[in-house]
């Protein structure tokens, strides 16, 4: 497998349409495989069936579409790759790095709560191993979860203390998004992975299960997430508005909004087409990579 060439991807959830913010990490990944001489892929990640809305990922491809952005390869879904998610499994219980959780998120927040701490709606909970030491009967459904050894520390964090033992298969069947996107990027020979910062907590765990599959590590890199005026983070639960502009004069809009957030230092005469817009913009980027200024 040949990683000296640029292989950079985009990976939206089709349950919903993109937002300023998720068009903002789709262009600075888009401008980093570019300014890379490189391969741009989108993947959707529709792992998750249950929350899929209907008509999105074809919907989030022609937004795409609209703002210049084309995947060079083929689009694959995760939906079609179950089985692939399903050996991959196998093989890490063959290796008996895996056990079953019966734990609701209920007793685990309870543990905490009793030890004084307090949790909220969303937050995510570091696992406090309960089925690890005492294993559930084999008769009873649940998720299945990773082992993490004691002492490990990946990107200076320690994954057993701070993550917990993480959850590769919901105990209704669905494979985590953990899993899917560390196979997928495997398969695809992912070299470079320009994300929001939302997910930099994600790295940690997905480097150590590339280390337990023995699959290639690419380069992480993070932007900054653009914020609605209270400063919380633009997404689809909060409802932000999708992108659906009808004109280029639109288009153009939001790319220099999406520009401002990145930091890019494009002409003050703006492009008046999408692609020559996009061209400039490139030329940015490798600018400010080559200067070593960070970009966003």
């Amino acid at each position: 497998m040949d990683l000296t060439n640029y292989r950079g991807r985009f990976a939206p959830s089709p349950t919903g349409l993109l937002h300023i913010g998720s068009l903002a990490t789709a262009l600075a990944s888009w401008l980093d495989a570019k300014a890379s001489n490189g391969v741009w892929i989108v993947r959707i990640e529709d792992i998750d069936t249950t929350r899929a809305q209907p008509d999105a990922s074809e919907g989030i491809l022609n937004q795409l579409a609209r703002f210049g952005l084309i995947s060079d390869e083929k689009v694959i879904f995760q939906s079609n790759r179950i089985p692939v998610y399903q050996q991959y499994l196998n093989s890490l219980q063959e290796k008996g790095v895996i056990y079953t959780c019966g734990c609701s998120r209920k007793k685990i927040q309870n543990y905490y709560e009793e030890l004084g701490e307090i949790i909220f709606p969303h937050q995510e909970i570091v696992y406090p191993g309960f089925c690890r030491r005492n294993p559930p009967n084999h008769q009873t459904p649940g998720a299945l979860r990773i082992k993490i050894p004691d002492n490990t520390i990946v990107n200076q964090q320690w994954l057993n203390k701070e993550v917990g033992d993480f959850i590769l298969q919901r105990a209704d069947g669905v494979f985590s998004y953990q899993l899917a996107v560390v196979i997928d990027d495997h398969y695809q020979n992912i070299t470079h992975v320009v994300r929001g910062a939302d997910l930099a907590t994600n790295t940690p765990r997905q480097i150590w299960l590339q280390q337990v599959l023995e699959f290639h590590t690419p380069t992480y890199r993070h932007i900054p997430l653009v914020l609605d005026p209270t400063g919380n983070k633009l997404s689809k639960q909060n409802k932000a508005e999708p992108l659906w502009p009808q004109t280029t004069e639109a288009i153009l809009g939001n790319l220099a909004r999406i520009a401002e957030h990145l930091g890019l230092n494009l002409p003050l005469d703006q492009p008046k087409t999408i692609s020559s817009w996009l061209h400039y913009a490139v030329k940015a980027w490798r600018d400010q990579k080559r200067l070593g200024i960070p970009t966003g």
